[in-house]
């Protein structure tokens, strides 16, 4: 396979997840749980936090199809596929908890994709060291993010909860595994620059 064919076979699989037409393979964790009562505002504020984790997750899955394309070992490739399956749930997972909340996925969310997919490409271009590296910076930025959310919830809400507590887990393992395939750990100033960028995504796709 070639580099082309290995991206437009990652691409299409990515494309499938923002369209909305990939199933999650695992079980929903918010499944049997009651819908919770929450108020209008509570339902806006809950449903635009999970708005927020879907284009995350989305960025995640689009972050390492372009890495796993253009990584040079198997087995890093390999660790990078799934890695983008369990993404892929996390999307599915979100998706469902929005239309539960009857709100809709970020409108941003095809831009967000396509740079979150050249930057994995490039950084696989680069090494693999580098390339892991940048599953390590982003899956702890992740973890923090997903404690804020995790707290900023209603209270009530305890299925959005469930959900993001999953992810946590997951995105905990990624960024370990990372770490111990041989990452390059990136300096404080790159972790802060790519803070900033979080930052960005998540302030916007909170309200639109």
């Amino acid at each position: 396979m070639t580099l082309l064919d290995a991206c437009l076979t990652t691409l299409g699989r990515g494309l499938r997840g923002l369209s909305g037409n990939a199933p999650a393979r695992r079980p929903n964790p918010a499944a049997g749980r009651p819908e919770p009562d929450l108020d209008e505002r509570e339902r806006r504020h809950a449903a635009a936090l999970m708005r927020v984790n879907h284009c995350g997750e989305l960025c995640a899955q689009a972050l390492y199809e372009g890495q796993s394309a253009t990584a040079r070992d198997a087995a890093v490739r390999e660790s990078l596929t799934a890695a983008a399956r369990e993404e892929a749930d996390h999307l599915a997972w979100c998706r469902e908890r929005l239309a539960e909340l009857s709100d809709q996925p970020s409108k941003l969310d095809p831009a967000f994709y396509g740079a979150s997919y050249l930057l994995g490409a490039v950084a696989g271009l680069l090494g693999d060291r580098i390339s892991l590296g940048l599953v390590e910076a982003t899956e702890d930025e992740v973890r923090r993010h997903l404690d804020r959310h995790i707290q900023a919830l209603p209270a009530a809400d305890a299925k959005s909860r469930a959900i993001l507590d999953e992810m946590r887990t997951d995105e905990v393992r990624h960024g370990q595994n990372a770490e111990r395939a041989g990452a390059l750990i990136y300096p404080k100033l790159v972790k802060n620059a790519m803070r900033l960028a979080s930052k960005a995504m998540t302030t916007t796709t909170y309200r639109i």
